[in-house]
């Protein structure tokens, strides 16, 4: 298989494993929001994951910006009726796709991938904005012009400042996990695949147990946004209460759901993960 091909089985792989806590899965889903929405957003963006890819063995001076890679595949993915379904996979998974793609799969190939992003990818990233909702913590009041959610409008910011998508990154890496590993060369990810790669079992085991791990390790993005960050800092600790435990963890999953808890960017870090696993070898 291609790293695309491997990018796109990620994405079904993170939502079919089972239980994620306060995720969809193939065993849970909520009326708006279905799994059958992630298999087909996963599908949608796969000509993005091509993009991030390359050319297809054109002119290497032509390879598309990973901001381009990026809003095609969130516009592909925003194609089916669960609205955003995998914008945060997306963000992680187009750098590894391309680091993966010119064999630089590491934390310093990631890494050189990452630096080298423009002001054009960092406009990518704003437009891709316009396909879905997004849901992001407001900005510090002097960042307010360059709010996410203005999308496409932000652009001429971004270019007067000269701002390249790792620049943005950076400016929200204290307060956002995805952004967080842009600056870090994916170490959690890469940390996470170890660990798949040491368990056993089917891939959608390993890849829950992985989720109850990363969630037990720091508070998750979303939960913060949405419920603040002490729900968000109890929902690691009862995380961490089942960790290996997948018995438990189903408990916990249905509890979450009742009470509307939403780990999604832990989500996205497992579908990085998952795909950096396949590179790796993991087989299913």
């Amino acid at each position: 298989m291609t790293p695309v091909d491997h990018a796109q089985l990620a994405l079904h792989l993170e939502v079919a494993s089972t239980p994620k806590p306060g995720n969809v899965d193939r065993h849970r889903e909520y009326d708006d929001l279905r799994f059958e929405h992630f298999l087909a957003g996963a599908v949608g963006a796969r000509p993005g994951l091509r993009l991030a890819a390359g050319n297809d063995g054109g002119d290497p001076d032509s390879i598309p910006g990973l901001g381009d890679a990026f809003e095609r595949g969130v516009r592909g993915m925003s194609q089916q009726d669960g609205d955003n379904t995998q914008f945060g996979c997306l963000l992680l998974l187009v750098p590894l796709v391309r680091a993966a793609t010119t064999d630089r799969l590491s934390q310093s190939g990631v890494t050189s991938v990452t630096a080298a992003t423009t002001v054009d990818d960092a406009a990518g990233f704003y437009r891709a904005f316009e396909y879905v909702d997004v849901a992001v913590d407001d900005p510090p009041p002097e960042a307010d012009a360059l709010d996410v959610r203005r999308g496409g409008d932000a652009v001429p910011t971004l270019r007067e400042r000269g701002l390249t998508l790792a620049d943005v990154m950076a400016l929200s890496a204290d307060r956002d996990g995805n952004a967080s590993e842009w600056t870090t060369g994916f170490e959690r990810t890469f940390r996470a695949a170890d660990r798949v790669l040491a368990d056993d079992g089917p891939i959608t085991d390993r890849l829950a147990r992985v989720f109850l791990d990363c969630l037990a390790e720091r508070p998750d993005t979303l939960v913060a946004i949405e419920h603040g960050e002490e729900r968000a800092r109890a929902v690691s600790r009862r995380a961490a209460d089942v960790q290996g435990d997948l018995d438990a963890a189903a408990d916990l999953a249905d509890a979450f759901h009742e009470e509307g808890i939403n780990p999604g960017t832990t989500a996205d870090l497992v579908a990085a993960t998952a795909f950096v696993a396949l590179e790796w070898g993991v087989r299913v």
